[in-house]
Protein backbone atom coordinates (compact mmCIF):
# COMPACT_ATOMS: atom_id res chain seq x y z
CA UNK A 1 0.00 0.00 0.00
CA UNK A 2 1.42 3.38 -0.86
CA UNK A 3 1.49 6.54 1.01
CA UNK A 4 -1.14 9.60 0.22
CA UNK A 5 -1.48 13.14 0.93
CA UNK A 6 -4.95 14.21 0.13
CA UNK A 7 -5.02 18.14 0.58
CA UNK A 8 -8.22 19.83 1.96
CA UNK A 9 -7.94 23.47 0.38
CA UNK A 10 -9.42 25.82 3.13
CA UNK A 11 -7.32 29.05 2.63
CA UNK A 12 -5.72 29.35 6.07
CA UNK A 13 -7.03 26.42 7.48
CA UNK A 14 -5.84 24.44 4.88
CA UNK A 15 -4.48 20.62 6.02
CA UNK A 16 -3.82 17.44 4.60
CA UNK A 17 -5.07 14.03 4.85
CA UNK A 18 -1.75 11.29 5.21
CA UNK A 19 -2.46 8.17 4.59
CA UNK A 20 -0.35 5.30 4.65
CA UNK A 21 0.71 1.86 6.80
CA UNK A 22 2.48 2.47 9.88
CA UNK A 23 1.82 5.94 10.41
CA UNK A 24 0.27 5.40 13.61
CA UNK A 25 4.42 5.23 14.66
CA UNK A 26 5.42 8.14 13.01
CA UNK A 27 2.16 10.29 14.61
CA UNK A 28 5.08 12.64 16.50
CA UNK A 29 6.97 12.90 13.28
CA UNK A 30 3.98 13.98 11.10
CA UNK A 31 2.54 16.50 13.60
CA UNK A 32 6.18 17.87 14.64
CA UNK A 33 6.26 20.28 12.09
CA UNK A 34 2.58 22.13 12.39
CA UNK A 35 3.75 24.17 15.32
CA UNK A 36 0.62 22.58 17.51
CA UNK A 37 2.30 23.85 20.92
CA UNK A 38 4.01 21.38 23.67
CA UNK A 39 0.90 20.32 25.24
CA UNK A 40 -1.28 17.59 24.10
CA UNK A 41 -4.12 15.54 25.22
CA UNK A 42 -5.00 12.73 23.63
CA UNK A 43 -8.32 11.65 23.53
CA UNK A 44 -9.86 8.00 23.23
CA UNK A 45 -11.98 5.10 24.25
CA UNK A 46 -10.42 2.03 26.52
CA UNK A 47 -10.49 -0.55 23.65
CA UNK A 48 -8.78 1.27 21.08
CA UNK A 49 -6.43 3.24 23.81
CA UNK A 50 -5.50 -0.92 24.83
CA UNK A 51 -4.89 -1.39 21.13
CA UNK A 52 -2.81 2.00 20.33
CA UNK A 53 -2.70 4.16 22.28
CA UNK A 54 0.66 3.03 23.82
CA UNK A 55 2.43 3.32 20.05
CA UNK A 56 0.50 6.61 19.87
CA UNK A 57 2.01 8.21 23.19
CA UNK A 58 5.60 6.59 22.94
CA UNK A 59 5.44 8.50 19.07
CA UNK A 60 4.74 11.76 20.63
CA UNK A 61 6.96 11.35 23.38
CA UNK A 62 10.13 10.70 21.18
CA UNK A 63 9.66 13.84 19.09
CA UNK A 64 8.96 16.42 22.39
CA UNK A 65 5.50 16.33 23.11
CA UNK A 66 4.41 16.34 26.81
CA UNK A 67 1.35 13.84 26.36
CA UNK A 68 -1.53 13.28 28.97
CA UNK A 69 -5.19 11.25 28.19
CA UNK A 70 -8.62 10.64 28.47
CA UNK A 71 -10.87 7.81 27.93
CA UNK A 72 -14.51 8.36 27.09
CA UNK A 73 -16.96 5.13 27.39
CA UNK A 74 -17.32 3.74 23.93
CA UNK A 75 -20.78 4.05 21.96
CA UNK A 76 -23.06 6.56 20.76
CA UNK A 77 -24.96 6.28 23.49
CA UNK A 78 -22.30 8.15 25.32
CA UNK A 79 -22.06 11.00 22.59
CA UNK A 80 -23.11 13.67 25.01
CA UNK A 81 -22.79 17.02 26.88
CA UNK A 82 -22.29 15.20 30.10
CA UNK A 83 -19.33 13.05 28.39
CA UNK A 84 -17.55 15.64 27.16
CA UNK A 85 -17.11 17.15 30.46
CA UNK A 86 -14.31 14.41 30.75
CA UNK A 87 -12.36 15.98 28.28
CA UNK A 88 -12.72 19.45 29.56
CA UNK A 89 -11.98 18.17 33.16
CA UNK A 90 -9.05 16.64 31.68
CA UNK A 91 -7.64 19.70 29.89
CA UNK A 92 -8.02 21.81 32.88
CA UNK A 93 -6.47 18.82 34.76
CA UNK A 94 -3.87 19.06 32.83
CA UNK A 95 -3.19 22.44 32.02
CA UNK A 96 -4.19 23.03 28.42
CA UNK A 97 -3.56 26.17 26.99
CA UNK A 98 -4.57 27.65 23.66
CA UNK A 99 -1.43 26.62 22.03
CA UNK A 100 -2.25 23.09 23.19
CA UNK A 101 -4.15 20.31 21.36
CA UNK A 102 -6.32 17.55 21.11
CA UNK A 103 -5.68 14.81 19.39
CA UNK A 104 -9.10 12.25 18.72
CA UNK A 105 -7.19 8.28 18.56
CA UNK A 106 -10.68 6.43 17.66
CA UNK A 107 -13.60 6.05 15.38
CA UNK A 108 -16.37 8.94 14.69
CA UNK A 109 -17.85 9.22 18.28
CA UNK A 110 -14.25 9.82 19.34
CA UNK A 111 -13.70 12.19 16.82
CA UNK A 112 -17.25 14.30 16.73
CA UNK A 113 -16.84 14.74 20.44
CA UNK A 114 -12.92 15.55 20.54
CA UNK A 115 -12.90 18.19 18.10
CA UNK A 116 -16.20 20.25 19.75
CA UNK A 117 -14.40 19.86 22.90
CA UNK A 118 -11.32 21.10 20.51
CA UNK A 119 -13.59 23.90 18.86
CA UNK A 120 -14.98 24.82 22.63
CA UNK A 121 -12.15 24.62 24.92
CA UNK A 122 -10.24 28.21 25.68
CA UNK A 123 -13.14 29.21 22.63
CA UNK A 124 -10.76 26.99 20.07
CA UNK A 125 -7.68 25.10 20.36
CA UNK A 126 -5.69 22.66 17.87
CA UNK A 127 -7.38 19.27 16.55
CA UNK A 128 -5.65 16.61 14.98
CA UNK A 129 -7.53 13.63 14.03
CA UNK A 130 -6.37 10.01 13.77
CA UNK A 131 -9.32 7.88 12.42
CA UNK A 132 -9.26 4.05 13.72
CA UNK A 133 -12.19 2.58 12.17
CA UNK A 134 -13.34 2.74 8.36
CA UNK A 135 -16.06 5.37 8.60
CA UNK A 136 -14.26 8.01 10.19
CA UNK A 137 -11.31 7.30 8.07
CA UNK A 138 -13.42 7.99 5.13
CA UNK A 139 -15.71 10.70 6.61
CA UNK A 140 -16.44 11.89 10.17
CA UNK A 141 -12.53 12.47 10.51
CA UNK A 142 -12.26 14.54 7.47
CA UNK A 143 -14.49 18.19 7.08
CA UNK A 144 -14.40 19.88 10.75
CA UNK A 145 -18.07 19.07 11.15
CA UNK A 146 -17.98 18.27 15.58
CA UNK A 147 -20.79 17.83 17.32
CA UNK A 148 -22.70 15.43 19.89
CA UNK A 149 -26.44 14.17 20.52
CA UNK A 150 -29.40 15.95 22.10
CA UNK A 151 -32.28 13.55 23.17
CA UNK A 152 -34.39 14.70 20.47
CA UNK A 153 -31.78 13.89 17.63
CA UNK A 154 -28.21 13.42 16.72
CA UNK A 155 -25.55 15.82 16.51
CA UNK A 156 -28.34 19.20 17.06
CA UNK A 157 -25.45 20.28 19.20
CA UNK A 158 -22.22 21.10 17.32
CA UNK A 159 -19.60 23.62 15.73
CA UNK A 160 -17.33 23.65 12.43
CA UNK A 161 -13.63 23.21 13.76
CA UNK A 162 -11.17 22.22 10.78
CA UNK A 163 -8.13 19.60 12.56
CA UNK A 164 -4.81 20.84 11.88
CA UNK A 165 -4.03 17.19 10.66
CA UNK A 166 -5.89 13.66 9.36
CA UNK A 167 -3.74 10.62 10.04
CA UNK A 168 -4.55 7.76 8.35
CA UNK A 169 -2.67 4.20 9.18
CA UNK A 170 -4.78 1.64 7.40
CA UNK A 171 -3.13 -1.47 9.24
CA UNK A 172 -5.26 -0.55 12.28
CA UNK A 173 -8.42 -1.33 10.39
CA UNK A 174 -6.88 -5.58 11.66
CA UNK A 175 -8.50 -5.47 14.84
CA UNK A 176 -11.80 -3.27 13.64
CA UNK A 177 -14.68 -5.12 14.13
CA UNK A 178 -16.46 -6.96 11.11
CA UNK A 179 -19.90 -4.99 12.24
CA UNK A 180 -17.91 -1.94 12.46
CA UNK A 181 -16.44 -2.81 8.90
CA UNK A 182 -18.97 -2.90 7.69
CA UNK A 183 -20.79 0.25 8.90
CA UNK A 184 -17.84 1.70 7.21
CA UNK A 185 -18.87 0.32 3.55
CA UNK A 186 -21.95 2.69 3.73
CA UNK A 187 -20.10 5.49 3.41
CA UNK A 188 -17.66 4.61 0.72
CA UNK A 189 -21.16 3.31 -1.35
CA UNK A 190 -22.42 6.71 -0.50
CA UNK A 191 -19.56 8.13 -2.26
CA UNK A 192 -19.85 6.18 -5.27
CA UNK A 193 -23.69 7.23 -5.62
CA UNK A 194 -23.30 10.83 -4.80
CA UNK A 195 -19.84 11.58 -6.54
CA UNK A 196 -17.61 9.02 -7.85
CA UNK A 197 -19.29 6.63 -10.46
CA UNK A 198 -15.98 4.91 -10.96
CA UNK A 199 -15.80 4.29 -7.38
CA UNK A 200 -19.00 2.43 -7.29
CA UNK A 201 -18.29 0.26 -10.46
CA UNK A 202 -15.07 -0.64 -8.67
CA UNK A 203 -16.93 -2.03 -5.61
CA UNK A 204 -19.29 -3.75 -8.06
CA UNK A 205 -16.06 -6.07 -9.10
CA UNK A 206 -15.60 -7.41 -5.50
CA UNK A 207 -17.60 -10.64 -4.81
CA UNK A 208 -17.81 -9.39 -1.16
CA UNK A 209 -17.72 -6.41 0.59
CA UNK A 210 -18.90 -7.53 4.54
CA UNK A 211 -14.97 -8.00 5.85
CA UNK A 212 -11.51 -6.69 5.77
CA UNK A 213 -10.56 -9.97 4.38
CA UNK A 214 -13.10 -10.49 1.82
CA UNK A 215 -11.14 -7.33 0.02
CA UNK A 216 -8.17 -7.21 -1.76
CA UNK A 217 -5.48 -4.61 -0.36
CA UNK A 218 -5.51 -2.81 -3.67
CA UNK A 219 -9.54 -2.14 -3.58
CA UNK A 220 -9.25 -1.09 0.71
CA UNK A 221 -6.25 1.65 -0.54
CA UNK A 222 -8.28 2.34 -3.61
CA UNK A 223 -11.61 3.25 -1.31
CA UNK A 224 -9.55 5.10 1.35
CA UNK A 225 -8.13 6.83 -1.34
CA UNK A 226 -11.13 7.89 -3.71
CA UNK A 227 -13.46 8.21 -0.21
CA UNK A 228 -11.01 10.71 1.03
CA UNK A 229 -10.50 12.22 -2.33
CA UNK A 230 -14.44 12.78 -2.49
CA UNK A 231 -14.75 14.16 0.95
CA UNK A 232 -12.01 16.60 0.65
CA UNK A 233 -12.96 18.21 -2.85
CA UNK A 234 -16.36 18.34 -1.63
CA UNK A 235 -14.97 20.18 1.94
CA UNK A 236 -13.13 22.40 -0.12
CA UNK A 237 -15.85 24.11 -1.78
CA UNK A 238 -18.37 24.15 0.54
CA UNK A 239 -17.02 24.05 4.02
CA UNK A 240 -19.93 24.79 6.28
CA UNK A 241 -22.54 23.20 4.14
CA UNK A 242 -24.06 26.22 2.66
CA UNK A 243 -24.81 24.10 -0.79
CA UNK A 244 -22.82 21.78 -2.53
CA UNK A 245 -21.67 19.65 1.29
CA UNK A 246 -25.14 18.71 1.90
CA UNK A 247 -24.73 16.18 -0.78
CA UNK A 248 -22.80 14.27 1.47
CA UNK A 249 -25.42 13.85 4.05
CA UNK A 250 -27.00 11.07 1.40
CA UNK A 251 -28.81 8.21 3.62
CA UNK A 252 -28.61 10.49 6.88
CA UNK A 253 -32.15 11.63 6.95
CA UNK A 254 -34.03 8.40 7.43
CA UNK A 255 -30.66 6.86 8.99
CA UNK A 256 -30.63 9.87 11.73
CA UNK A 257 -34.21 9.61 12.43
CA UNK A 258 -33.69 5.55 12.68
CA UNK A 259 -30.76 5.73 14.94
CA UNK A 260 -32.17 8.26 17.34
CA UNK A 261 -36.00 6.39 17.47
CA UNK A 262 -34.19 3.19 18.10
CA UNK A 263 -32.39 4.92 21.06
CA UNK A 264 -28.64 4.60 19.17
CA UNK A 265 -28.64 1.03 20.60
CA UNK A 266 -30.22 -1.36 17.70
CA UNK A 267 -27.86 0.09 15.01
CA UNK A 268 -25.06 1.88 14.49
CA UNK A 269 -24.29 5.10 12.28
CA UNK A 270 -23.28 3.11 9.01
CA UNK A 271 -26.25 0.36 9.02
CA UNK A 272 -28.84 3.23 10.21
CA UNK A 273 -27.10 5.27 6.52
CA UNK A 274 -27.55 1.99 4.19
CA UNK A 275 -31.50 2.04 5.13
CA UNK A 276 -31.19 5.87 4.78
CA UNK A 277 -29.81 5.33 1.17
CA UNK A 278 -32.09 2.57 -0.10
CA UNK A 279 -35.35 4.99 1.07
CA UNK A 280 -33.91 7.65 -0.54
CA UNK A 281 -33.11 5.52 -3.59
CA UNK A 282 -36.35 4.51 -3.66
CA UNK A 283 -37.56 8.27 -3.57
CA UNK A 284 -35.97 9.19 -6.12
CA UNK A 285 -37.21 6.60 -8.35
CA UNK A 286 -41.05 6.94 -7.21
CA UNK A 287 -39.95 11.08 -8.13
CA UNK A 288 -38.55 10.02 -11.62
CA UNK A 289 -35.11 10.97 -10.57
CA UNK A 290 -33.17 8.05 -11.84
CA UNK A 291 -34.43 4.78 -12.53
CA UNK A 292 -34.89 0.91 -11.06
CA UNK A 293 -31.38 0.06 -12.55
CA UNK A 294 -29.48 2.38 -10.29
CA UNK A 295 -31.74 1.25 -7.52
CA UNK A 296 -30.88 -2.01 -7.93
CA UNK A 297 -26.89 -1.57 -8.29
CA UNK A 298 -26.96 0.38 -5.44
CA UNK A 299 -29.17 -2.25 -3.22
CA UNK A 300 -26.88 -4.84 -4.82
CA UNK A 301 -24.02 -2.60 -3.03
CA UNK A 302 -25.31 -2.50 0.28
CA UNK A 303 -26.11 -6.23 0.55
CA UNK A 304 -22.69 -7.37 -0.52
CA UNK A 305 -21.66 -5.02 2.31
CA UNK A 306 -23.69 -6.94 4.82
CA UNK A 307 -25.44 -4.25 5.88
CA UNK A 308 -29.51 -3.69 6.88
CA UNK A 309 -31.77 -3.43 4.00
CA UNK A 310 -35.43 -2.93 6.19
CA UNK A 311 -36.69 -0.94 8.74
CA UNK A 312 -36.76 -2.65 12.22
CA UNK A 313 -40.57 -4.31 13.27
CA UNK A 314 -41.98 -2.06 15.83
CA UNK A 315 -40.55 1.45 14.69
CA UNK A 316 -43.80 3.73 13.92
CA UNK A 317 -43.46 5.33 10.45
CA UNK A 318 -45.68 8.41 11.97
CA UNK A 319 -42.66 9.29 14.20
CA UNK A 320 -40.13 9.23 11.87
CA UNK A 321 -41.95 11.45 10.16
CA UNK A 322 -42.13 13.35 13.16
CA UNK A 323 -38.36 13.21 14.08
CA UNK A 324 -37.68 14.11 10.29
CA UNK A 325 -39.36 17.90 10.92
CA UNK A 326 -35.95 18.26 14.16
CA UNK A 327 -33.96 17.52 11.28
CA UNK A 328 -30.65 20.13 10.78
CA UNK A 329 -31.96 20.07 7.02
CA UNK A 330 -35.02 21.62 7.73
CA UNK A 331 -35.72 24.98 5.91
CA UNK A 332 -38.82 26.79 6.68
CA UNK A 333 -40.33 23.61 7.69
CA UNK A 334 -39.76 21.30 4.51
CA UNK A 335 -37.50 18.59 4.99
CA UNK A 336 -34.65 18.59 2.60
CA UNK A 337 -33.87 15.25 0.80
CA UNK A 338 -30.38 14.31 -0.56
CA UNK A 339 -31.19 12.03 -3.89
CA UNK A 340 -29.51 10.19 -6.83
CA UNK A 341 -29.85 11.47 -10.34
CA UNK A 342 -27.52 9.09 -11.76
CA UNK A 343 -24.02 7.19 -10.21
CA UNK A 344 -21.95 10.04 -9.40
CA UNK A 345 -24.11 12.81 -8.70
CA UNK A 346 -26.87 13.38 -6.53
CA UNK A 347 -29.26 16.68 -5.92
CA UNK A 348 -30.34 17.95 -2.96
CA UNK A 349 -34.48 18.91 -2.88
CA UNK A 350 -36.97 19.97 -0.17
CA UNK A 351 -40.00 18.94 -2.84
CA UNK A 352 -40.78 15.30 -1.70
CA UNK A 353 -43.88 14.53 -0.72
CA UNK A 354 -44.76 13.51 2.89
CA UNK A 355 -47.48 11.09 1.00
CA UNK A 356 -44.15 9.74 -1.11
CA UNK A 357 -41.99 9.17 2.23
CA UNK A 358 -44.62 7.04 4.05
CA UNK A 359 -44.95 4.86 0.83
CA UNK A 360 -41.58 4.31 0.80
CA UNK A 361 -40.85 4.00 4.57
CA UNK A 362 -43.70 0.97 4.50
CA UNK A 363 -42.52 -0.44 1.82
CA UNK A 364 -38.99 -1.13 3.71
CA UNK A 365 -40.88 -2.48 7.01
CA UNK A 366 -39.73 -5.77 7.96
Amino acid sequence: MTMASIPVNLGEKSYNVAIAPGYLDQLGHLLQPLNLGQKVLLVSNPEIFNHYGERAITSLTQEGFQVAHCLLPAGELYKTPETLQIIYNSALEHRLERSSTLIALGGGVVGDMTGFAAATWLRGIHLVQVPTSLLAMVDAAIGGKTGVNHPQGKNLIGAFHQPKQVVIDPTVLKTLPEREFRAGMAEVIKYGVIWDGDLFTQLELSEDLSSMGAISDALLQLLLHRSCQSKAKVVSQDEREAGLRAILNYGHTIGHAVESLTGYTTFIHGEAVAIGMIAASQLAVKLGLWGHEGDRRQLSLIKKAGLPTTLPSGIQIDAILELLQTDKKVKAGQVCFVLPERLGSAIVTDQVPTATIRQVLEGMME
